[in-house]
């Protein structure tokens, strides 16, 4: 059940389940995944889903938990997360994944990008955008996660994508350490 007391995580089994359950496969992607991996260094506004296998009555299972549609998101009475499915494929830049990690806890189940694949994701920001808070989510991911991110797969990945410089930045500043601020 989700109140006004449900953590961001909490939230994300709770839906991730009930959709796995109603035979979507959601992934958690994006500000949400970089909390998950990071809780104590960046918290999401909101949870993002890509869904990676449909079937019939997504909105059913959403209204069941309690949510309704406002505009492109959807809201709950007892939350302040509200739930955002962008459009797919799952993807980071040009590489599109097949590839996630599956927790379990308690007989719940969350889909979810894979650290190294999380903190592409919110480099990419950085990379496509030149968003900074992107690189310093990015850089939570990596220092929280540091055994399970492969920094290879993020450079080369970087490589490709064009942005080079912008991995020497990133790297330079993992290596740094945190700033104090």
């Amino acid at each position: 059940m989700i109140s006004t007391s449900s953590t961001l995580t909490q939230i994300a089994f709770a839906v991730c389940t009930a959709l796995d359950r109603a035979g979507y496969t959601a992934v958690m992607t994006g500000g949400s995944a970089a909390t998950f991996y990071a809780p104590r260094a960046y918290m999401s506004d909101d949870i993002d889903f890509v869904l990676t296998l449909r079937s019939s009555g997504g909105e059913d299972v959403l209204k069941e938990l309690g949510y309704r549609r406002k505009h492109d998101f959807y809201v709950h009475a007892e939350s302040r997360f509200p739930l955002e499915f962008p459009p797919g494929p799952l993807a980071i830049g040009e590489d599109q994944l097949t590839r996630w990690n599956t927790v379990r806890r308690r007989g719940q189940v969350l889909y979810v990008l894979t650290p190294t694949d999380s903190c592409r994701d919110r480099l990419a920001s950085f990379l496509f955008w030149n968003d900074f808070s992107g690189l310093e989510q990015a850089l939570a991911v990596c220092r929280s996660q540091r055994r399970r991110v492969q920094l290879k797969q993020v450079r080369d990945w970087c490589i490709r994508e064009g942005h080079a410089d912008k991995f020497r930045l990133f790297h330079a500043r993992l290596i740094q350490g945190p700033s104090k601020s």
